[in-house]
C-alpha cells in the first residue's frame, strides 16, 4: 500500500510542472492575446473559458489585477481539458 500511494504521489508531482509550463503568466499583454486568440465559440467548453475571458477583461479594466489573474487561470485550466 505504501509503495502505491508513493507511486501516485510520483506521477502527480511529475505531472504537475507539465502542466504548469503550459501556463502563460497572467499579465494584461498575454490576457489581450489569449482573447484574441480564442476565435470562434462553438462548443459549451469554450462558452465557459469565454465567460471567464470577458471577467478577466472586467477585472483587469477595473484595476483588480488579482481577480483578473484568478478568472485568467480558471480559463487556462478550462482550456487543457
Amino acid at each position: 500500500m505504501k509503495i502505491l500511494l508513493s507511486a501516485v504521489l510520483l506521477a502527480a508531482f511529475a505531472a504537475s510542472p507539465a502542466s504548469a509550463a503550459k501556463m502563460q503568466p497572467c499579465t494584461g499583454e498575454a490576457i489581450g492575446k489569449s482573447l484574441t486568440a480564442m476565435g470562434t465559440v462553438d462548443s459549451p467548453a469554450k462558452q465557459g473559458m469565454a465567460k471567464e475571458m470577458a471577467s478577466a477583461n472586467s477585472e483587469m479594466s477595473k484595476g483588480n489585477m488579482r481577480g483578473a489573474c484568478k478568472h485568467y487561470m480558471k480559463a487556462q485550466k478550462m482550456s487543457a481539458k
